[in-house]
């Protein structure tokens, strides 16, 4: 199996789409599909998520913007996983940052840190525990390191809840990838990996 990682790029939207269009994933209900939208570095007041519609063409438009960051897992050509990523800063206006992680720390101790988040990893069920998610991860931590983040930071919940729910990967996943736990929350770790 030869799997290749690329990086989101406006060229790469139509595969974007096809995964989002044709794989299932979170409640593998049409009308719940995300495209990813959630998790952006855009400022989600005058936005309208209301329809699967609505959601593919923000998608389209988030990728042209450089909105929605993250990596491409391909096999054979055909895109079969999906990581989102993003300066954590830059996200605290999303719509998942604003409903559900209240309880992160927004502060650095220092305004010059920079720190990448991981927000989802998506990947076609046929090719889980693969070892997908972990060559995404990689990829994101080689690419932060070269343009000079601090860290790597990564949500996942304490124990495992469901498929739907632990979209942000498990803490094996990461303690794997030499991330250790920084604090908690009531239902997450915050969990750091050290660049520098």
């Amino acid at each position: 199996m030869n799997i290749e990682i690329r990086k989101l790029t406006p060229e790469l939207t139509t595969d974007y789409l096809h995964f989002f269009d044709t794989t299932p994933h979170a409640t593998n209900k049409e009308e719940h599909k995300c495209y990813c939208i959630w998790w952006s570095n855009d400022d989600i007041e005058g936005k309208d998520f209301s329809s699967v519609e609505k959601r593919r063409d923000l998608a389209t438009n988030y990728i042209k913007g450089n909105n929605i960051q993250g990596y491409l897992a391909y096999c054979d050509n055909i895109v079969v996983g999906w990581c989102n990523t993003n300066t954590k800063s830059d996200c605290f206006k999303c719509y998942c940052w604003r409903n559900f992680m209240s309880s992160v720390h927004t502060e650095e101790s220092s305004p010059e840190i920079k720190v990448k988040s991981i927000f989802c990893f998506a990947i076609a069920p046929e090719m889980r525990g693969k070892g997908i998610a972990k060559l995404l991860l990689e990829q994101v931590c080689k690419d932060a390191k070269t343009d000079n983040f601090d860290f790597v930071e990564a949500y996942p919940n304490k124990k495992f809840i469901n498929e739907a729910e632990d979209f942000m990967g498990p803490v094996a996943l990461y303690e794997k990838t030499g991330f250790t736990v920084c604090y908690e929350t009531e239902q997450k770790l915050v969990m750091r990996k050290s660049l520098k």
